[in-house]
């Protein structure tokens, strides 16, 4: 799953994210967050857009609580994406089967065609000498039947 988990980071190019995934935990991280604030109150970049204006208001267990819902959505969002990314992978894979089924059928077709086209130039021959010789029994029939007359 480690494996599944960075080939996810990775194609997550516009999202900052950790570079190794392998030893991330979300409760570690959240009781490292949790303890940060116990200590030394709550960090400096608080004036971002992470909390609304309201955040500098309620207090550091409500801050709390409010970043780890956002961060449960965010993480539903992102089971959603990567859940949508891994149908298409699948609809991806599907669809390289059928082209390469496709391209198989198609190379059978032509070594099809080519085989009948063979048969067909041999058949002209065949009708061809046939006509031939047709032509040759006409005139021998003919000359014949002067000799009968």
């Amino acid at each position: 799953s480690s494996k599944i988990r960075n080939v996810e980071v990775q194609s997550a190019d516009d999202v900052a994210v950790l570079e190794d995934c392998t030893d991330f935990s979300l409760a570690k991280t959240i009781s490292k967050i949790e303890e940060k604030l116990e200590r030394g109150g709550l960090p400096d970049c608080l004036d971002d857009d992470i909390i609304p204006s309201v955040g500098n208001e309620i207090g550091a267990e409500a801050q709390i609580r409010f970043l780890k819902a956002k961060f449960r959505v965010m993480q539903e969002e992102l089971d959603s994406v990567v859940c949508e990314c891994r149908k298409k992978d699948d609809e991806n894979q599907n669809l390289k089967s059928r082209l390469k089924d496709t391209e198989e059928e198609n190379a059978r077709l032509q070594r099809t065609i080519s085989m009948q086209h063979s048969q067909t130039e041999k058949y002209k021959m065949l009708s061809q000498e046939a006509n031939k010789k047709n032509e040759g029994l006409q005139q021998e029939v003919t000359a014949l039947e002067k000799v009968l007359q």
